[in-house]
């Protein structure tokens, strides 16, 4: 019989960033499900890493080997300049905070336009994403085919660029996570028996025009939904434990009907029309 998680609350470590699809809202929900008991963490799909954030607040990753990923080159940057660098980043935010306008976000923008892109140093290209991610339309991360940022300016009076306390706390908790830019896939590298991985990917599409699975240049449909059920069923056959956030459609019950799936409801915000938002039912899937 497996234990489940007791919910406790010590001090509070949160995501630096705003992120599609993130689970701030629905963590109570979700932490219900988790196992007590396991080995090491994993989290392949990072985000905005509000479960991984969660899990260390309450204590429940201590003495653990975590392992946080995602295929987003500029994501995992920022996450790897928050761990070693966070006062210099928050200096560089400052800055930019204090030059914010629309032309200086589009000039920002526009910056991986630039060939000299790439040899801009990590601090610097953390301190672009975080502010574009704190000031575009709903800290929505898209790119063109091209792989450039293209996500319009956000309508806001205020936006709260600088969140010293926040990136402080975050650097604390990620100083013994092993942070790497990679695909899913490699979970299977690191990942043993009683490890427990915790998937939240691109959702599979609730109709044909849904077009938010594009977080990162490479899509995430059919295909790649069925690639993650093959890890997914090969990490259970090692003995880990299996947990995965996904859309509730025809689809992905389908695909994972031999486990147990239950049904999640959450707040959908990403949506250009307010008519479009509201409480939705998603699913959580696990081997346990």
């Amino acid at each position: 019989m497996v234990n489940y998680m007791i919910i406790s609350q010590t001090i509070q470590y949160k995501p630096f960033i705003k992120w599609a699809g993130g689970k701030r809202g629905i963590l109570s929900q979700l932490l219900e499900h988790f196992p007590k008991k396991f080995e090491n963490y994993h989290e392949p799909f990072l985000g905005g890493g509000a479960v991984f954030f969660e899990l260390y607040s309450r204590g429940i990753l201590k003495d653990k080997k975590v392992y946080l990923s995602d295929i987003n080159t500029e994501l995992i940057n920022a996450y790897k300049v928050v761990k070693d660098s966070p006062y210099e980043l928050i200096e560089n935010l400052k800055r930019y905070a204090k030059m914010h306008s629309k032309e200086f976000y589009y000039e920002v923008r526009a910056f991986d336009r630039k060939k000299d892109f790439k040899y801009l140093n990590p601090v610097e290209k953390a301190t672009r994403f975080i502010y574009l991610n704190k000031t575009c339309f709903n800290g929505l991360y898209r790119v063109n085919k091209k792989g450039y940022f293209n996500t319009p300016i956000g309508n806001y009076k205020n936006p709260n660029i600088v969140d010293e306390e926040t990136i402080l706390r975050a650097s604390e908790a990620l100083q013994n996570a092993i942070i790497s830019n990679c695909s899913f896939t490699y979970v299977l590298n690191n990942a043993n028996k009683k490890d427990l991985i915790y998937f939240d990917p691109p959702y599979y599409p609730l109709s044909k025009t849904s077009n938010f699975t594009a977080y990162h240049q490479n899509v995430f449909l059919e295909d790649e939904q069925k690639e993650l059920f093959k890890v997914f069923e090969k990490l259970d056959k090692k003995g880990c434990f299996v947990i995965e956030s996904n859309s509730d459609t025809d689809f992905i019950r389908s695909l994972y009907k031999k486990y147990d799936i239950i049904t999640i409801q959450a707040n959908r915000f990403i949506n250009s029309k307010s008519c479009g938002r509201g409480k939705i039912n998603e699913v959580l899937i696990r081997n346990i």
